[in-house]
C-alpha cells in the first residue's frame, strides 16, 4: 500500500516525533483518577474526601500552584479548600435533577496544577436517596367491565411514577382485598413496573354493579414509600363481541425532531357487530405514561398515532405507547395493545462547548504551556453524530490539548509580550462527526497583564534650548516627554533632574521641573556674559517594581541680548570729567591724535562698535573712523586754530536697539613741549583693574632743546651668555638678558618722520626671540638706548629702561641692582639726593605670584610719540599683578596719601575697581625718578577669583615706600599708559 501524506499535513519527522511525546506526556498526565460517592441532598460544606492527600499532593503549595477544580456541570456543586486539601459540597446536588432516570449518576471533575502542569481526572457519583414516594397520575381512575369477561381477562391499570432509580425506585403494586381480581405486575423495557387487573371469579351485574378496591404502589426504598389510587369497576352487560387487533404488539421507527403530525402507525382493531356495537374507537390505555400522552396523540376513529410533541432520541431512544380499542355499545369492552417507537438518531445537536475554567488575566512573562483555560465539550448525539473534535487558529500564541474525553486545555505555547498584543480572542470551534457535520465556534478573551519590562522612553534622544539671556525667574524655557509602553503603574512617569553642577553651584539652583509633565523651568535670570551654555541630565522613572529609569541630556544655550552698553577704556577722563590730549600744531593732515578704545561686554553684533563725532568745536578739523576709533586730523593746523578744541566721541554697538556711550575729549594745541606739561601737573591716577601681563615699563626722558616730540623707544637686541656676570645682579638666566650694542649714530634724515606712524624693528642677531633691537624713528638728536630683559617661560621679567647712550658708556655699565638686594628706602635716598654716578635706570620685577602659567614669551615694539608697548601672551586667562611706579612731578606736590577709597566687587563696564592701600613689600629699585604711570581697564569676562595688583610708590626725594594695592576681578584687556614730562606713553594690552 503506498501511504503518502498531503503538502498540507506534511511535518517534520521530528516535529512529528516531539508531538508524540507531548500527547504521551498529556495522556500521563490525566492517567491519575479518583473517584468518590457521595448521597445526593448533602448540605453545603459536607465533607467529600481529602483530594490533597489521595493525589499526593503539598497542600502548602496548592495556592502556589494555582489548583484549580473544573467541573463541566453548570454549577459548583464541589468546591476544595486550599488551606487544608479536603473535596467539599458547596450546593446540594438532587439526582433527579442531574441525571433524571439514569441508573448512574457521575459529576466529572478535572484538576488543575500548574508549576509543572498536572492534571488529574475526578469522578463523584450521586448516590441515589429514597426521598420521592411512588405516586399516581390521578388520585382515582374508572374501569368499565361486562359481566361477560371471562376469568383471566387482563385490564391494564395506570402506572405509578416514582422519581427515584434503583431500589429506590418503583418496586411492586398491591391490591386491596376483594372478591374477583387480582394483580399481574409486568416489567417493561426500560426496566419499569406496571400492573394489570386479571379477572380471578366471573362477575354478576344483578349481584354487584360496581367494585372500588384500592391500588398501593410501594418503593423499594429503606424505609420504603407508597403511593395510592382508588379504582372504581362498573360492571356492564354482556356484549356479545369485542373488538380485536390485528396485532398484539405494533413496532415503529421515527426520526427524532419529526414534525408535529407526522404519522407513527395507524392501528387497526375489528368487531363483529353491526351497528354502534361493531363501530371500534381507540384511545390510550389508562397505565400509559404521561410523557408519552404528550409526545403522541390516537385519533379515535382512524387509530392512527401521529407525532404531538418534539421527539428526542437523547431523551429517549424508545417509547412504548399502550392502547385500547373498544365498540360503541352499550357494554363495550376495551381491548389492549402495546406499541413501541424506536426513535432513530440524526445528527441535529451541534457540540456543546463550556469554559469550565478560565484563568484571565495571564502575565506577560506566563511560561510557555501555563493553562489558560479548561474546555469541555459535548454533543448529545450518539455515535459518529457525538463525537467532537476542537482546534483554535495557528497565528495565535496558544495550543490546545486534550487531556481526556471531551475535555481539553489551552496553554501558552510561547513568552507573551502585552506592548505588542494586550488581549487576544481565541476562536475555538468544535465540530462533530456527523454527516453533514455540525459546529460551534466559542470566542474565548485573553487578557495579557502586564510587567514591568519597559524603561521609559524619551521622544528624541536629546533636547537642544535656546533661552534669551535677562529671562524672568520662573519662565519655562522647555517641555521633555517621555513615554512607557507598560500600562497602570507601570506607565506613571515621574521627572526628576539628577545632581550635577554649573560653575560650581548645584544644577537644582538654576532649573527645577516639574515631576508630572517634564516642563523645566529657569529658576534664575541668566546672563549671557556669564555663562553662555549648560548641560542637564533629566532622568524619567516609572513607578513599576522595580522601577525603570532612562536619562536624556538637555543642552541650554544662553543668547545674548544686547544689555551692555559699550565701554570706554582709554583715553582716561581727567578727574572723572574729560580726558585731554596735546596736538603739535606742526603735524600734518592724517597725523594720529589718539585712539578710543572701547569694549563692549556683548557677543556677535551687540558687540560691534561703531565711532562718531557727535560734538566737535571745529567739525572740519578732526575726524573720528568708523570702526578703529583712531583719531586723526583732517587739515594741517594754522595760527588762526584755537589752543584747545573739545570733541565728543559717540561710541554705538550694533545692537537691536543699539546702545552708546559718549567720551569728551580735549585737545589742546601747542608749540613746545613746556607749554604742555602744566595740563597734566593735576592728573591723579584712576582706579586700576587688573593685568594679565606684569611688565614694568620705566620711560626714561630727555629733553632736546627746539625739539618737543615724543620719541620711540626701541626695545635692544639680547646680549649674549658672556654678559652673564655684568647682569649677575638680576638674576637672570642664561640667555635671558639682551643689551644695546653701544652708541647709536643719529639715524639719516630719512628716518625721522612722523613718529608716531612709523617704527622700524629689527631682530638681533643669534639671541632668543625673546630680545629684540628696536630703533624709533623722532626728531630727537640723538639715539636712546634701552635695556630690556626678558626670561622666557619664568615667574620674573625685567625691564631696564636707561638714559641716553653717551661715546663713553657701555652696556656693561649700566648696572642696575636686582630686587633681592637688600637696598633700603634710606640708601635709595642717600643714593639720588648724593648725585651718585650711577646711570639714571629703572628696574621693574614683576612679584613673586605671578602666574607661572602665563607666558612672557612675546613680540615686543615700542612707538614714539604716543604709541604703544604691546605684549601678546599665550594663555592669558587671568590676572597679571602689576606693580606701578609713581612720583610727584615736582617736589611742592603731595605723596600718595596711605588710604583706601572703598572698592567695587564687580568691574562694570565705565565703573573702575578703587585703589586699597596696606602693607610694605620690595620688589624693585628706583635710581631715578619717575613721573606718574597710570593703569586703566575693563572687564568683560568676571571670574571667581579676584586678583591683588600691587601699586609701588617710591619717592627719591624723601626715601618713602607708598604701597597702595588694587583689589579686581579678571580682565582680558589691561593698559599702561605712561605720561612723563617728555610727554612718553606706553601701553601694555594683553589678549587671550
Amino acid at each position: 500500500m503506498d501511504h503518502r501524506l498531503s503538502r498540507g499535513s506534511w511535518v517534520p519527522v521530528t516535529g512529528l516525533v516531539i508531538c508524540l511525546l507531548l500527547c504521551a506526556c498529556v495522556v500521563d498526565l490525566v492517567l491519575a483518577q479518583i473517584r468518590y460517592s457521595i448521597p445526593e441532598e448533602l448540605e453545603h460544606g459536607a465533607f467529600v474526601g481529602n483530594i490533597a492527600e489521595d493525589l499526593g499532593l503539598d497542600v502548602a503549595k496548592l495556592s502556589a500552584r494555582r489548583f484549580r477544580l473544573v467541573s463541566g456541570a453548570n454549577k459548583q456543586y464541589l468546591e476544595v479548600n486550599l488551606e487544608n486539601g479536603i473535596l467539599f459540597v458547596n450546593e446540594k446536588m438532587d439526582r433527579e435533577e442531574l441525571c433524571e432516570r439514569s441508573p448512574s449518576c457521575f459529576l466529572h471533575l478535572q484538576v488543575v496544577i500548574e508549576n509543572p502542569l498536572e492534571l488529574y481526572r475526578v469522578e463523584v457519583e450521586i448516590l441515589d436517596v429514597n426521598d420521592n414516594s411512588p405516586s399516581f397520575p390521578w388520585s382515582e381512575f374508572n374501569l368499565d367491565i361486562t359481566e361477560s369477561a371471562a376469568p383471566g381477562s387482563c385490564f391494564p391499570l395506570e402506572s405509578a411514577q416514582d422519581q427515584d432509580v434503583g431500589t429506590n425506585s418503583l418496586r411492586s403494586y398491591q391490591l386491596s382485598a376483594n372478591e374477583h381480581f387480582i394483580l399481574n405486575i409486568q416489567t417493561r423495557n426500560d426496566g419499569s413496573k406496571f400492573a394489570e387487573l386479571v379477572l380471578d371469579t366471573p362477575l354478576d351485574r344483578e349481584q354487584q354493579k360496581r367494585h372500588e378496591m384500592v391500588l398501593t404502589a410501594i418503593d423499594g426504598g429503606s424505609p420504603e414509600r407508597s403511593g395510592t389510587a382508588l379504582i372504581t369497576i362498573i360492571v356492564l352487560d354482556a356484549n356479545d363481541n369485542v373488538p380485536v387487533f390485528d396485532r398484539s404488539v405494533y413496532r415503529s421507527s421515527l426520526v427524532e425532531n419529526a414534525a408535529r403530525g407526522t404519522l407513527v402507525l395507524k392501528l387497526n382493531a375489528t368487531d363483529l357487530d353491526e351497528g354502534s356495537n361493531g363501530e371500534v374507537t381507540y384511545a390510550f390505555s389508562g397505565h400509559a405514561p404521561l410523557k408519552v400522552r404528550e409526545l403522541f396523540s390516537v385519533d379515535p376513529y382512524t387509530g392512527e398515532i401521529r407525532v404531538k410533541g418534539i421527539v428526542d432520541y437523547e431523551k429517549s431512544s424508545v417509547y412504548e405507547l399502550y392502547v385500547q380499542a373498544k365498540d360503541r355499545g352499550p357494554s363495550a369492552v376495551a381491548v389492549h395493545s402495546k406499541v413501541l417507537v424506536d426513535i432513530l438518531d440524526v445528527n441535529d445537536n451541534a457540540p456543546e462547548v463550556i469554559l469550565t475554567s478560565v484563568s484571565t488575566p495571564v502575565q506577560e512573562d506566563a511560561p510557555p504551556g501555563t493553562v489558560i483555560a479548561v474546555i469541555s465539550v459535548m454533543d448529545r448525539d450518539s455515535g459518529e453524530n457525538g463525537n467532537v473534535d476542537c482546534q483554535i487558529p495557528n497565528n495565535v500564541p496558544f495550543q490546545l490539548h486534550s487531556s481526556f474525553k471531551n475535555y481539553y486545555t489551552l496553554v501558552t505555547s510561547e513568552f507573551l509580550d502585552r506592548e505588542a498584543v494586550s488581549e487576544y480572542n481565541i476562536t475555538l470551534t468544535a465540530r462533530d462527526l456527523g454527516s453533514p457535520s455540525l459546529s460551534t465556534r466559542k470566542t474565548i478573551l485573553v487578557q495579557v497583564s502586564d510587567i514591568n519590562d519597559n524603561p521609559p522612553r524619551f521622544s528624541q534622544p536629546s533636547y537642544t534650548v535656546y533661552v534669551t539671556e535677562n529671562n524672568a525667574p520662573g519662565a519655562s524655557i522647555c517641555s521633555v516627554t517621555a513615554f512607557d509602553p507598560d500600562s497602570n503603574q507601570n506607565a506613571y512617569l515621574s521627572y526628576s533632574i539628577l545632581e550635577g553642577q554649573i560653575q560650581g553651584m548645584p544644577v537644582s539652583t538654576y532649573v527645577s521641573i516639574n515631576s508630572d509633565n517634564g516642563n523645566i523651568y529657569a529658576l534664575r535670570s541668566f546672563d549671557y556674559e556669564q555663562l553662555r551654555n549648560f548641560q542637564i541630565l533629566v532622568q524619567a522613572q516609572d513607578a513599576g517594581f522595580p522601577p525603570l529609569a532612562n536619562n536624556i541630556t538637555v543642552n541650554v544655550f544662553v543668547l545674548d541680548q544686547n544689555d551692555n552698553a559699550p565701554a570706554i577704556v582709554s583715553p582716561l577722563p581727567k578727574n572723572g570729567t574729560v580726558a585731554t590730549e596735546v596736538v603739535p600744531r606742526s603735524v600734518d593732515a592724517g597725523y594720529l591724535v589718539t585712539k578710543i578704545t572701547a569694549l563692549d561686554a556683548d557677543a556677535g553684533q551687540n558687540s560691534r562698535l561703531s565711532y562718531q563725532v557727535l560734538l566737535a568745536t571745529d567739525p572740519g578739523l578732526f575726524s573720528v573712523a568708523l570702526y578703529t576709533g583712531e583719531i586723526r586730523t583732517l587739515r594741517r593746523l594754522v595760527e588762526k586754530d584755537a589752543t584747545r578744541h573739545r570733541l565728543v566721541i559717540l561710541v554705538k554697538d550694533n545692537g537691536q536697539p543699539p546702545l552708546s556711550a559718549t567720551v569728551s575729549i580735549v585737545l589742546t594745541v601747542v608749540d613746545s613741549v613746556p607749554e604742555s606739561l602744566s595740563d597734566f601737573g593735576d592728573l591723579t591716577l584712576s582706579p586700576q583693574p587688573p593685568s594679565n601681563l606684569a611688565l614694568y615699563l620705566i620711560v626714561s626722558l630727555s629733553t632736546i632743546s627746539l625739539i618737543f616730540l615724543v620719541a620711540i623707544i626701541v626695545l635692544a637686541a639680547v646680549k649674549c651668555y658672556k654678559d652673564r656676570e655684568s647682569l649677575s645682579g638680576y638674576n637672570l638666566p642664561p640667555f635671558a638678558c639682551c643689551c644695546c650694542g653701544g652708541f647709536q649714530p643719529e639715524p639719516p634724515p630719512e628716518v625721522f618722520k612722523k613718529s608716531n606712524l612709523n617704527l622700524q624693528i629689527s631682530s638681533a642677531a643669534k639671541v632668543p626671540t625673546n630680545c629684540m633691537e628696536v630703533n624709533a624713528n623722532s626728531s630727537l638728536s640723538q639715539s636712546y638706548c634701552y635695556k630690556v630683559c626678558l626670561t622666557p617661560e619664568s615667574a620674573k621679567s625685567d625691564f631696564m629702561f636707561l638714559k641716553p647712550c653717551s661715546p663713553g658708556s657701555t652696556p656693561r655699565n649700566n648696572e642696575a641692582k636686582s630686587a633681592e638686594n637688600s637696598w633700603n628706602a634710606q640708601s635709595r635716598s642717600a643714593s639720588v639726593n648724593n648725585g651718585a654716578t650711577t646711570p639714571n635706570e629703572v628696574k621693574l620685577r614683576m612679584p613673586d605670584e605671578f602666574e607661572p602659567n602665563l607666558s612672557k614669551a612675546s613680540i615686543l615694539y615700542l612707538l614714539s610719540d604716543g604709541a604703544a608697548v604691546r605684549k601678546r601672551a599665550r594663555n592669558a586667562h587671568c590676572r597679571l599683578p602689576v606693580s606701578i611706579i609713581r612720583r610727584s612731578r615736582s617736589d611742592s606736590e603731595p605723596p600718595i596719601p596711605d588710604s583706601s577709597t572703598g572698592h567695587s566687587e564687580k568691574c562694570q563696564p565705565g565703573h573702575w575697581p578703587t585703589l586699597y592701600t596696606s602693607g610694605h613689600t620690595r620688589d624693585f629699585e628706583v635710581t631715578e625718578e619717575v613721573s606718574f604711570l597710570s593703569l586703566i581697564a575693563s572687564s568683560n569676562s568676571p571670574s571667581a577669583h579676584e586678583h591683588v595688583i600691587r601699586r609701588e610708590v617710591v619717592s627719591a626725594r624723601t626715601g618713602g615706600v607708598v604701597w597702595q594695592h588694587m583689589r579686581v576681578e579678571p580682565t582680558r584687556v589691561v593698559r599702561i599708559a605712561a605720561r612723563s614730562a617728555k610727554l612718553f606713553k606706553a601701553v601694555f594690552e594683553t589678549f587671550n
